[in-house]
């Protein structure tokens, strides 16, 4: 008895320091709300919206309404946001060059009363996009390119780019020198090229449509393609990348949910980069789609003040594991010419991967990866848990900083004892 007393004292002990190691982030939590925390807030704006633009309930709820009512103009936005005519201007001068336009649920997201509101500094034009550092194409995407629409940078998978149309035109994109003024859908003869690439390459086992964002295509069109490249017997996963999710729910109806079933195995890969992101209307399109037995990855982007911190990421792992979609991969921004003042500094990401390891579950546990220069490829960056290397041990560095040693060798294996 006064055994298992001790053990159980030990265990409440470390149940303590566990708490402890928690304190923190529960106290930081309740500052970092989500979208569906601020649910009344967003309807007000929304409300605002509808009625700036004469519209109604069942308008807001067709993703092309959404689409044909893309805010592009400063002067719109400035009667939805807290705008002087000075930076109507500026916002004026930056469309010059760089393209933007936010889908009016996108706008009801963000927090005019907060300067640096995470939702605001995604869609809405910055000053320092003029700066001009950084590069159009930093991965090299013209020469990773064998074919019509086409992106090849590994042995079994490529990416096939169905348009260069987007719900939202994010400031950060890595392709905003694909985005010209018109959305343009890759034409039917390029994508039959493309296909008949893929068939013709029987070591292609994975195919990526993306572009701009595979969801911006008709549902009629993305049946096509997806039937086209089931036909191909070695093609064995088929990925779609869209962030409308995430800027245009809207867009998830019933009948696009039906057409994916159809082909699986299918799998989404989609962009959250902060807890506001998450509301209602976008849970409900991502349980669409896990309904409809799609497994959701996401591909969170570092940048800088708006999810740069480990208890921002962490709180948006949690809210994303609720809505079934797993978080997938953290890319650190890449240098594209206009974007580069969202980079953070490659330590910042080690930090939030030092930061969920044992702190959360592995399940809310992405990989942070750095795009290899002129197409070279995803590279993981993980923090180092080994410390050294020895004949018969290693030293390991646990997640809390204890370092221990590790038994590493092997037992002699005898034949005569093996039945």
């Amino acid at each position: 008895m006064v055994e298992i007393n001790e053990k159980r004292q030990k265990a409440l002990e470390r149940s303590t320091t566990l708490k402890k190691r928690i304190e923190k982030y529960l106290e930081n939590r309740s500052r970092i709300p989500t979208g569906r925390e601020r649910s009344d807030t967003i309807k007000k704006q929304k409300e605002k919206i509808l009625n700036m633009l004469e519209a109604s309930q069942e308008d807001w709820n067709s993703w092309e309404w959404q689409m044909q009512n893309r805010i592009n103009d400063s002067h719109t936005l400035a009667r939805v946001l807290d705008i002087d005519e000075q930076a109507q201007e500026k916002i004026k001068e930056i469309g010059e060059k760089y393209r933007w336009s936010i889908s009016p649920y996108y706008l009801s997201l963000i927090d005019p009363e907060q300067r640096w509101d995470p939702i605001k500094l995604q869609s809405v034009p910055s000053a320092m996009e003029l700066l001009g550092q950084g590069t159009p194409d930093p991965m090299g995407e013209e020469f990773t390119s064998p074919a019509s629409s086409i992106t090849r940078r590994y042995p079994d998978r490529l990416i096939i780019k169905v348009t260069n149309q987007c719900g939202m035109y994010c400031r950060h994109c890595q392709r905003r020198r694909s985005i010209g003024e018109i959305d343009r859908p890759t034409s039917v003869e390029d994508l039959e090229k493309a296909i008949e690439y893929v068939r013709d390459n029987p070591e292609i086992r994975d195919v990526l449509l993306t572009g701009g964002d595979a969801f911006m295509l008709s549902n009629d069109r993305i049946d096509w393609i997806l039937r086209e490249l089931r036909s191909i017997e070695h093609v064995e996963v088929i990925r779609l990348g869209s962030r409308t999710l995430v800027t245009v729910p809207q867009r998830v109806d019933d009948e696009l949910a039906e057409i994916l079933s159809r082909y699986h195995p299918v799998f989404v890969n989609t962009q959250f980069n902060h807890p506001q992101e998450i509301t209602e209307e976008s849970a409900e399109a991502c349980n669409k789609l896990a309904n409809a037995g799609v497994p959701l990855g996401n591909q969170m982007v570092l940048l800088r003040k708006i999810n740069d911190d480990p208890d921002v990421v962490k709180r948006l792992n949690h809210e994303l594991l609720k809505v079934r979609v797993s978080p997938y991969y953290i890319f650190h921004a890449k240098g594209v010419q206009g974007t580069t003042h969202f980079r953070t500094r490659v330590e910042t990401g080690m930090e939030i991967m030092e930061n969920l390891r044992g702190f959360t579950s592995g399940l809310a546990i992405p990989t942070f990866i750095i795009n290899a220069p002129q197409g070279y490829g995803k590279t993981p960056v993980l923090p180092e848990y080994v410390v050294s290397w020895a004949d018969d041990h290693i030293l390991l560095r646990t997640w809390e900083g204890r370092v221990m040693e590790y038994p590493n060798s092997l037992d002699e294996w005898k034949e005569g004892e093996i039945f």
